[in-house]
């Protein structure tokens, strides 16, 4: 090398001085790899006078590499000039494209799960709340002392274990119904810490480190916990033969390139929640697929591979994302981000007290598009001394109403069927007293105005599947209401 310009002893961080003094050599700059490509643009260069352009990396002073494009022709033999593209910030663009497209793809596949999910949950609920009430209703009705009343108490338990399956691919789906509120991570560690001890057995060694001061977050506590334990049971899995596992709360600030990485989330402050563990870790292959639902490497009847799926959808249907570091063999940390929030707030009571006649004289409209489940609910209603009329869907609802064949003191609807929705039933219904009296039953927070919270006053949910008392206590209470009052989401 006789000359080189400045741009170009910028980019190999020497000087002119050092090129004059002959401490520049081609192959010096080249690294090993790609000697076979320089040495074919030479021939090239011999045979035709000038040789084809070509990618290849060149060696900094300080022994980095630099991605290149490279170019050569002769100018009189045998002088030649080389051009030398720097490709850096267009390989970082390709780079970054391409991980783009990784995660739209991942957000894509994410979301076509969840949808089925869903879809499967709905339907679902309507089967085990069919099985829940003639579980309840034949148990009830048998003499006490009846040896079947055990068969009957083992459909129930066996509902209710499909009922915490559904509610766990739901909470995959981010279509399950939250109860957020303002809350210290802080407490939410250290309250479930004992039951965390328990849980991953005395070869593990927990390590807590809460935030130094109060870190906020607006989440569900219950399903935040729910997160805690999941990802608890995950780590004491991948330390079979114990470790340490330690959780952190700190806050942090999430930039814009980690929000977008995860749809839904946005910049700015958060709370982060870290659990580490010194387990076996994993490979990219399974880090890829870890929060899909079903997909585990656990044995056969050894786990249903929805830990991490639910985890991932209780964090994105918070506002907040989900990230992991591991490798093989050297352990794993998940971290959670949640948007951090200001004060805390007094949380309220959850539980529905129990009303001791839940029987009543009041009309009824009942409708639902599950036809087994809709003649269910009118038996359960009539039997408790309610007046019911039963529509198939939105359209023949109102077409009783506005014919004026029913006046409902109260209407008990699905959310989400064909044609007409739930909510939309009972504004039609709406009259110069406002709208009525009414209580959604939803497999699923599906509907667009429950997955964004906007519940109009009194607008009450009662999560399916459901047994008949729930439904008797709900209904009563909400009739016992004052019009326009709202009964806070009940889960019975």
């Amino acid at each position: 090398m006789h000359e080189a310009n400045d741009a170009f002893l910028r980019m190999i961080g020497f000087t002119a001085e050092d090129v004059a003094a002959g401490r520049v050599r081609w192959d010096d700059l080249t690294p090993p790899e790609f000697r076979g490509a320089s040495a074919r643009a030479l021939d090239q260069l011999r045979t035709t006078g000038t040789a084809q352009l070509w990618e290849k990396q060149i060696l900094r002073k300080d022994g980095t590499r630099v991605p290149v494009l490279s170019g050569v022709s002769v100018l009189e033999y045998p002088m030649c000039i080389s051009f030398v593209a720097d490709l850096t910030e267009q390989k970082r663009a390709q780079a970054e494209l391409s991980r783009a497209q990784e995660q739209l793809q991942q957000a894509q596949k994410m979301e076509a799960v969840g949808r089925l999910a869903a879809g499967v949950a709905h339907d679902f609920n309507n089967l085990l709340s069919v099985v829940l009430s003639y579980a309840e209703s034949i148990r009830e009705s048998m003499a006490p002392g009846d040896p079947r009343a055990a068969d009957a108490e083992e459909i129930r338990r066996a509902a209710e274990r499909g009922a915490a399956l559904t509610r766990q691919l739901l909470a995959f789906s981010r279509r399950q119904f939250l109860q957020p509120h303002t809350v210290d991570v802080n407490a939410i560690v250290t309250g479930t810490e004992k039951m965390l001890r328990r849980l991953i057995g005395e070869d593990v060694t927990l390590v807590v480190i809460p935030a130094s001061d109060p870190a906020m977050v607006r989440v569900d506590p219950g399903q935040m916990e729910q997160v805690l334990i999941n990802l608890a049971v995950n780590a004491r899995d991948a330390m079979p033969s114990g470790g340490q596992l330690t959780i952190e709360v700190e806050p942090v600030i999430v930039d814009a390139a980690l929000a977008a990485q995860n749809a839904g989330a946005a910049a700015g402050p958060h709370v982060k929640l870290s659990m580490k563990d010194t387990g076996v870790g994993m490979d990219e292959a399974i880090v890829a697929r870890i929060f899909e639902p079903f997909f585990t490497t656990k044995g056969a009847g050894k786990g249903t591979g929805l830990g991490l799926s639910t985890c991932y959808g209780i964090v994105q249907q918070s506002g907040g994302l989900i990230t992991v570091e591991t490798a093989p063999g050297a352990g794993t940390a998940f971290h959670v981000y949640m948007p951090q929030s200001a004060k805390a707030e007094e949380v309220e009571a959850t539980q529905t007290a129990m009303v001791a006649d839940p029987g009543g004289h009041e009309t009824v409209l009942l409708v639902e598009d599950e036809p087994s489940l809709r003649a269910l609910l009118s038996k359960v209603l009539r039997t408790r001394g309610y007046t019911v009329y039963t529509a198939a869907d939105g359209a023949e609802a109102l077409s009783l109403a506005l014919a004026g064949r029913v006046v409902p003191d109260l209407v008990l609807t699905d959310v989400v069927m064909p044609n007409m929705s739930g909510p939309e039933l009972v504004e039609r219904l709406q009259s110069s007293k406002g709208p009525p009296r009414a209580l959604f039953m939803s497999g699923y927070a599906g509907h667009a105005e429950l997955a964004r919270g906007m519940i109009r006053p009194g607008y009450n949910l009662l999560e399916k599947p459901f047994s008949p008392d729930a439904l008797a206590r709900k209904v009563r209470e909400i009739l016992r209401s004052p019009p326009g009052s709202s009964v806070s989401c009940q889960r019975a």
